[in-house]
């Protein structure tokens, strides 16, 4: 009766090791088949006043999104120029052979991050929460004639 546990087991194993692999998550495979891309965390401006500067930038050749970066008042225009910079050298560096002048703004998102939670003093011993909000920001870069500006 031992023997013939023995031998289910020995049979069992092998069907487990031949099972075929798990396909990658919807994420990972997005990941993956992306072209250049940056991201910033943690940006301590709120992402309602940084989408107003990304709105402007999207779809953009990047020479002239870096340019209309420069010269946008925003604080949120730093930024995200240095992660648009960073992108196109994550392009020269990663991506091989890529011309840096048929880059394009593909995908640009700004996220909510986390909330630091501040308290003011008010009138009669109350306190009012007051949110600094952070920004997550993600750019990813398109390559040939395929950008329209939007």
């Amino acid at each position: 009766m031992a023997e013939i546990d023995k031998k289910k087991k020995a049979e069992a194993a092998p069907a487990k090791a031949e099972a075929a692999p798990a396909e990658p998550s919807k994420r990972v495979r997005a990941r993956a088949e992306a072209g250049p891309h940056a991201s910033l965390s943690f940006l301590r401006i709120a992402p309602r006043k940084v989408r107003i500067v990304a709105d402007n930038v999207r779809g953009m050749p990047v020479g002239e999104a870096l340019a209309m970066l420069k010269y946008t008042p925003q604080s949120a225009a730093k930024p995200l120029a240095k992660l648009l910079r960073s992108a196109v050298a994550n392009a020269e560096n990663k991506g091989g052979h890529v011309d840096v002048d048929a880059l394009f703004v593909k995908t640009l998102t700004v996220d909510g991050g986390p909330k630091m939670r501040r308290f003011m003093p008010r009138a009669m011993g109350r306190a009012f929460r007051i949110e600094k909000r952070t920004s997550h920001v993600y750019i990813e870069l398109g390559t040939g004639s395929g950008h329209a500006r939007a």
